[in-house]
């Protein structure tokens, strides 16, 4: 095989794993919260504003805000950011809260009963409880 080959089709390789690579997400609650299952639908209407049941905790922008943006919002996160905008200035909602890691939104979900979040599977322990996974 020629050598200009190889490095190339190891480059390959390693772009066709890095889906492989991204993190599972999970989408969390307090654990004295009486969820204990959703539909990703259902985690959108708080994440989108059209529901108050919850008050959803979100990560600022990065890699995992516009993962989940994309797979439970069906939306990239300045479509997100822009529909909160709008929330905010006509008096109907108050933008969530943004955190910068995964720790933080987990802290932020673990004060609060009323609080949905997500973060990495990953870093999930008994302060929060998975209500669901992202696919």
């Amino acid at each position: 095989m020629d050598k200009r080959i190889k490095p190339l089709l190891a480059a390959a390789m390693m772009c066709a794993a890095l889906p492989a690579l991204a993190a599972e997400i999970v989408v969390i609650v307090n654990p004295k919260n009486p969820a204990s299952r959703m539909f990703s639908e259902q985690a959108a209407q708080f994440f989108l504003g059209k529901s108050t049941l919850f008050t959803p905790i979100e990560h600022t922008e990065g890699p995992l805000r516009n993962e989940f943006s994309q797979k439970v919002l069906g939306k990239d996160s300045s479509q997100v950011k822009t529909q909160w905008s709008k929330l905010v200035f006509t008096g109907k909602g108050t933008a969530p809260k943004e955190y910068s890691s995964s720790a933080e939104v987990k802290k932020a979900v673990a004060a609060d009963v009323q609080a949905i979040g997500y973060i990495e599977k990953s870093a999930v322990d008994d302060t929060v409880k998975v209500i669901l996974t992202v696919q």
